[in-house]
């Protein structure tokens, strides 16, 4: 039997079931979402309200990432990512769950007014007690985008979208392991011509409805490119972390090598300096610019242990990934390419705790100052990560034995399989084999 007809027979074969541990992870879930509905009644609504909503952009992340990279492999017409899209693609089941997780906050933005976007209680005074939110000249030139019908639209309108795009390409290439017809692959290639400029109006609206208005006096030009660069970083970091696990468990053995790995790890190298790239921009454009409307962001970051936080996403979120993945060896081997996407993926979910956190203010000398970071109750935070968290695993596991294990009928699934490259030395595919 031909190593093609081997890799084929494997791909065909019934996968291990994940059953018991989709059920572990679903009681996970309604442990950490349980565990996150007590603290609404021991602390103050907004500090659990925006853990909460951490958690759900977290993984509303991961998932536009992977929606993101299927389109990208399909627009481009790749074939070394044929082999692992298939685990994207079951990331995708996520959205509508991820919908269903969102209706608390849109339910509470109607019932508690400005508990959590301040702007949607235009009652409210101002920070210093100059008028109300209503009388503020930038509230009042955006209140026809800041309002709670065109939030609550507007979110629905983004999962809409999100889950409508996922369907249709979940739908050509899982039937397309059935017919094999070519058209499925044209179909899932128009989705991607649309669908990306699509998602990243979604993807950029959804960033500053949910995030970045929580201070709308705000400006930034970069922050939905910001959030789209945390996004791929992310499904990239995940798409690690899936590979290696069906690595371990067989699934993969035969089918994913070395330079499959390496083209995944490289391309996370990639967006590590594209984060950097945009954050520095951002920075460096408003410090430049020095307008009040803009630096006041990052000078209340610079209180307290905030700073500190700074740092860490300076260095956890570039320089050591950046030096860690400029060794060949940590983007071949799959233990120092684990821990380095891990890493990534909790550096991660702090940058959108630095973004959304601040919020939470007290007095200080007369004036609102944000609270330190150690001071905040960060088990709302992991209780929601692992709430939401435990959910999207679950439907992922659900969507996972329902189709092959890899696209077999894909037209560039001969040469995903038989991907090398010449370049990479002997020794390191050897040692990441055998890995």
């Amino acid at each position: 039997m031909s190593a093609h007809a081997a890799n084929s027979s494997h791909a065909s074969a019934s996968p291990v079931p994940t059953s018991a541990l989709a059920s572990k992870f679903l009681i996970a879930g309604f442990i950490g979402l349980a565990v996150t509905a007590l603290g609404f009644l021991v602390s103050p609504f907004q500090h659990v309200a925006l853990s909460y909503l951490i958690a759900l952009t977290y993984w509303t992340a991961v998932a536009i990432g992977m929606l993101m990279l299927v389109m990208i492999h399909h627009i481009f017409d790749a074939g070394w990512s044929t082999v692992i899209r298939r685990q994207f693609e079951h990331g995708l089941s996520a959205f509508k769950w991820l919908l269903v997780l969102f209706i608390p906050l849109i339910i509470s933005v109607w019932v508690k007014p400005g508990a959590i976007w301040s702007w949607m209680d235009t009652t409210l005074p101002l920070h210093g007690g100059h008028g109300t939110i209503g009388d503020d000249p930038l509230y009042v030139k955006k209140a026809s985008f800041l309002s709670r019908e065109m939030f609550t639209g507007m979110t629905i309108g983004f999962f809409v979208v999100w889950m409508w795009l996922s369907a249709r390409l979940r739908k050509a290439s899982f039937t397309q392991d059935s017919d094999g017809d070519a058209k499925w692959t044209f179909m899932s290639r128009k989705t991607a011509a649309f669908g990306i400029p699509l998602n990243a109006l979604a993807l950029t609206f959804a960033s500053i409805y949910w995030m970045k208005s929580l201070e709308y006096h705000w400006f930034s030009t970069m922050y939905g490119v910001w959030f789209f660069a945390n996004c791929m970083r992310a499904a990239l970091a995940m798409g690690v972390v899936i590979t290696c696990w069906l690595y371990v468990r067989g699934d993969y053995k035969g089918i994913y090598n070395t330079n499959q790995f390496h083209c995944l790890t490289a391309l996370a190298f990639a967006f590590v300096v594209f984060w950097a790239y945009v954050t520095f921009s951002q920075y460096f454009l408003i410090w430049n610019a020095n307008v009040p409307e803009e630096t006041f962001w990052y000078n209340i970051r610079e209180h307290g242990d905030w700073l500190w936080v700074g740092m860490l996403l300076l260095f956890g979120h570039f320089v050591v990934p950046f030096i860690s993945w400029l060794f060949y060896r940590n983007k071949v081997n799959r233990a120092p390419a684990l821990k380095i996407s891990i890493w990534v993926a909790v550096i991660i979910l702090i940058d959108i705790c630095y973004n959304v956190l601040p919020m939470l203010t007290h007095q200080h000398d007369g004036h609102d100052v944000p609270i330190n970071f150690i001071s905040i109750n960060l088990l709302w935070v992991i209780s929601s990560v692992i709430g939401v968290g435990g959910i999207c695993v679950w439907s992922y596991l659900k969507s996972f034995p329902t189709t092959k294990l890899i696209p077999i009928r894909d037209p560039r699934i001969v040469e995903s399989l038989t991907h090398h490259d010449a370049t990479a030395p002997e020794a390191y595919q050897l040692k990441a084999t055998s890995t």
